[in-house]
């Protein structure tokens, strides 16, 4: 048996429960999100510790970016008792919109240790770029 030695720990389950923080197709609970540049590309890490890489989901339509993702419960027996669940089954969703300077096209996935990690690359408009100074009157053409 589990003996619990933090009070506020309890406050905060019984809090979790009753703002029903656990998710559901109708209302997805959030995941929390790191986000970065580096170099030429755009990158986002969720943590969606216990989730199946099957039980993911990632869509994106025009602008909008959305992570869904699903803690199922685990398949236990029929002997056993339960003494203590703290971690939140259910949906869990993000959308997250994409700027125009970004490249939806090119997005890649990947899911280790618990983090599902996007990278997105920087559309080519959007990279910095040098501009010609022409003189004498004659201006130098712009090459992109």
């Amino acid at each position: 048996m589990l003996m619990r030695t933090d009070p506020f720990r309890e406050l905060d389950r019984l809090t979790q429960q009753f703002l029903n923080t656990t998710g559901t197709w109708s209302r997805p609970a959030p995941m929390p999100l790191d986000a970065y540049r580096t170099g030429d590309e755009y990158v986002m890490c969720f943590d969606l510790p216990g989730v199946s890489p099957d039980a993911i989901d990632i869509d994106v339509e025009r602008n909008m970016l959305t992570v869904k993702a699903e803690r199922r419960p685990r398949p236990e027996g029929d002997d056993v008792k339960w003494e203590l669940s703290e971690r939140p089954l259910g949906i869990f969703s993000r959308q997250v919109m994409l700027s125009d300077t970004l490249d939806p096209a090119g997005i890649s996935a990947d899911y280790d240790a618990g983090v599902l990690t996007l990278r997105i690359p920087v559309a080519e408009k959007a990279k910095p770029r040098k501009i010609a100074i022409g003189h004498n009157g004659t201006p130098k053409q712009i090459q992109a």
